[in-house]
């Protein structure tokens, strides 16, 4: 089923006409009652009043940014765009779509990442009928085919990534909200096509790990952490008394020997690593007393 343009008339001129051709019925009618005229003289007045009145129903607004489809008798007739009054054979039945942008989220998805473990996950979803024909003859209630596709592809896409970055994963949940976004409105494109929708931005809106394993993947998380700030916390210190070591030499103020240094980079190390301050302490001997 494909958008086709249908022919339809300006409404205001339709109604001018209407109307006009209505006065000037009532008034032969009047003219046929004064003249005292046999009863068959009346069917026809009659009749013409009546089609006239049928013609009224073919008067139909359609809103800024709207579609009307029209059918006759369940043969699709074709879409009109044209916003205001408008009119077209009164036995066209016809259905309005919008075809303005709207949006919704999702409600909270429990599904399971890449790896295995249970999500809590949410999105928001922007879209628009782009053919009005398919959305309202490709699926039965093409609203209700939005929500529930996008929440499938929602899921599907939460599956294929895991929550966070490991090393054999390029892409995670957490950390590439960019692609991860693209993904899903790829997804839900793809779904989406038939009815004649376009996803015009597809986002996540909610990630947390579920309630169970929030609190053991907190605790993962905070070692994690720990863990990357000592390593980086080490190496700085190395460096330091490494530079700290080839500037006394450079500069011959002290020669010291291997035990001397050892004693030198042990020393070092303990201040630059320890979480609290050190407390000095005054070596009136010598380092092999």
């Amino acid at each position: 089923m494909q958008d086709r343009r249908v022919i339809t008339l300006p409404g205001v001129p339709a109604v001018l006409v209407l109307v006009a051709a209505l006065a000037l019925d009532v008034w032969w009618l009047s003219q046929q009652v004064q003249a005292f005229s046999p009863p068959v003289a009346f069917l026809l007045p009659v009749l013409i009043a009546a089609l006239l009145i049928l013609a009224g129903f073919g008067l139909y607004i359609v809103q800024p940014n709207q579609a009307a489809v029209l059918q006759f008798f369940g043969k699709f007739v074709g879409v009109d765009l044209h916003s205001g009054l408008r009119w077209a054979n009164p036995l066209y039945s016809k259905k309005q779509i919008s075809l303005r942008v709207r949006n919704f989220e999702s409600g909270k998805l429990k599904v399971n990442d890449l790896e295995g473990s249970p999500i809590e996950i949410a999105s928001v979803v922007v879209w628009q009928v782009h053919d009005a024909a398919e959305a309202v003859f490709n699926v039965d209630n093409y609203e209700n085919f939005v929500h529930v596709q996008s929440e499938s592809a929602l899921r599907q896409m939460a599956t294929s990534y895991p929550y966070d970055l490991q090393e054999e994963h390029k892409i995670a949940l957490r950390s590439h909200s960019s692609e991860i976004n693209q993904h899903l409105k790829e997804e839900i494109q793809d779904r989406l096509a038939r009815a004649g929708v376009t996803v015009i931005e597809a986002r996540v809106s909610h990630l947390a790990y579920a309630a169970e394993i929030a609190q053991a993947m907190l605790q993962r998380q905070q070692a994690s952490a720990i863990i990357a700030a000592r390593s980086r916390i080490v190496e700085g210190a190395v460096s330091m008394v490494h530079m700290a070591l080839d500037q006394l030499a450079a500069k011959g103020m002290v020669q010291l020997d291997e035990e001397r240094k050892a004693a030198m980079v042990s020393n070092l190390l303990v201040v630059l690593c320890g979480e609290r301050g050190t407390q000095p302490i005054v070596n009136t001997g010598t380092l092999y007393s």
